[in-house]
């Protein structure tokens, strides 16, 4: 069917059969292996967010440019994860689609599901402890670090609703960037797919569970090693916790149904 399309790509209906075979697979994945690849997600999508910071720190760009500058350098973790090979919890959401054509249990997505988000925390709080360690925080006078705190009080103060739909749009996009990705042949069109859906959610402002993993844990070691960063507000475990639960179900809902379950009515259910 690629044919119809005029390029070499992999037509829809064929990225949704992948898809699906692909999350079979990842739903019988061992669990070491599958562990030690959720650590290396949250890591790869750390990543990407201190990249992103960076950008942020920097107050000679104006609102549009470092939004959107900042959404291009934080597609590096999604790239990661793509190319490099790794599991990632709200790319998995489109586990979905096996699960609703009967090729897996929902134990099979529950365990999937728990122990990759449970390890890209560790992933990601881990490099958190590794960029504060590093000093890199102290880069640009202190500004990184002072963007990083700003950023995470910005999460944690968000209503349970606006978290919600922030993490639902996040998820769309970022299951839309895995999708394209498994139309690409070549590295280089799936860096051209993830390019532009992360970049929009990230210059949004939507939610993203794993980014959050790094941020929050990141700002909280600055806000307790260097109290001059911390100012009057502090992020605490239960303003982490308070963000991340429902960021969590909405990358779930946006990821599992309005990306995932939908393609499958389309491609899957005849």
């Amino acid at each position: 069917m690629s044919e119809l399309y005029g390029s070499d790509a992999y037509a829809p209906s064929d990225v949704a059969q992948r898809i699906e075979t692909v999350g079979v697979a990842k739903a019988h994945l061992a669990t070491l292996p599958l562990l030690m690849l959720g650590l290396l997600a949250g890591a790869f999508i750390g990543l990407g967010a201190l990249f992103f910071v960076l950008v942020k720190s920097d107050p000679t760009l104006g609102f549009a440019a470092s939004s959107v500058l900042g959404g291009l350098v934080f597609s590096l973790g999604l790239l990661l994860v793509v190319v490099a090979g790794a599991e990632l919890f709200t790319g998995n959401n489109l586990l979905a689609m096996a699960w609703a054509d009967g090729k897996i249990s929902s134990a099979d997505v529950l365990r999937n599901w728990v122990l990759v988000c449970g390890a890209n925390f560790v992933g990601a709080a881990g490099l958190a402890v590794l960029v504060y360690a590093s000093g890199h925080t102290h880069l640009n006078g202190g500004a990184i670090g002072q963007q990083v705190v700003k950023m995470a009080l910005a999460k944690q103060n968000l209503s349970l609703e606006q978290a919600f739909f922030r993490g639902v749009l996040c998820n769309v996009l970022v299951c839309m960037a895995v999708w394209m990705a498994m139309a690409g042949r070549s590295v280089t069109d799936k860096m051209v797919a993830i390019v532009l859906p992360v970049s929009a959610f990230v210059a949004a402002g939507f939610e993203h569970s794993i980014a959050n993993m790094y941020i929050m844990p990141l700002a909280m070691l600055i806000q307790h090693f260097d109290p001059s960063a911390a100012g009057t507000d502090w992020v605490t475990w239960s303003g982490m916790a308070g963000n991340l639960l429902p960021v969590i179900a909405g990358n779930l809902v946006g990821g599992s149904v309005l990306v995932g379950l939908a393609y499958y009515v389309i491609y899957r259910r005849c």
